[in-house]
């Protein structure tokens, strides 16, 4: 599926041309097996990759039961004009220090971490296609679709597993706000992308034409 959209002539950094890849779709899509995949072909020293999740807005100013309410699925919750900078940043040929989110907290950890530029910067997120001035950053935009009952189940599996949360309130959040606002945001920003991936990373042939474009890309 092609974006009606130009894209953004990238900046020469200290390395030359710049490649951005988005890789956005539903909450248990198959977004970080479509990353892996895409830097396991690149190679991780030609890589930097950024996940928007880390940019959830900090929250210290509420009690830990105001946190626990927010809307993780709407747009607002994101500083995503800071992952513009950063990007921005990265094109240039200078290094950032990317926030990190502690989901456990419900807040912005104190720490960061330092992500150096490189030849592909990989954005991964659920709402990245959301803000024009995020998207039009982007040299190839990919949507992971997968069907909504293997969302869900993958989505339980890891809020239980990794981030402590209990059946109750992951079942009350996703009926809540996850399904909601992937039907009012993140299913309508599937248009923006140029590449639609059914299945996510098991889908072989997608995921060759998806590197073989990469490497062109790398190639120029």
């Amino acid at each position: 599926m092609s974006s009606s959209e130009p894209m953004a002539v990238l900046e020469e950094g200290a390395g030359g041309r710049v490649t951005v890849i988005g890789v956005a779709g539903g909450t248990g899509s198959g977004k970080t097996t479509v990353s892996s995949r895409i830097w396991e072909a690149v190679g991780r020293e030609h890589l930097a990759y950024i996940q928007h999740d880390n940019y959830y807005k900090d929250q210290s100013h509420l009690t830990p039961e105001e946190r626990s309410q927010t809307n993780y699925d709407h747009p607002d919750s994101l500083e995503t004009l800071l992952l513009v900078r950063h990007l921005r940043e990265l094109r240039a040929g200078r290094p950032i220090d990317m926030p990190l989110y502690d989901f456990a907290a419900h807040n912005r950890a104190r720490e960061t971490q330092r992500v150096n530029p490189a030849k592909v910067i990989l954005v991964e997120g659920i709402l990245i296609y959301t803000e024009p001035a995020l998207r039009e950053l982007m040299d190839m935009r990919i949507f992971v679709d997968t069907d909504a009952d293997i969302r869900f189940i993958r989505r339980l599996r890891r809020d239980m597993v990794e981030r402590g949360r209990s059946l109750d309130s992951v079942v009350k959040q996703y009926l809540g706000t996850v399904r909601p606002m992937h039907m009012e945001f993140v299913e309508p920003s599937k248009r923006y992308a140029d590449i639609i991936v059914p299945q996510g990373g098991n889908n072989r042939v997608a995921m060759e034409m998806i590197v073989s474009r990469i490497q062109a890309l790398l190639a120029e």
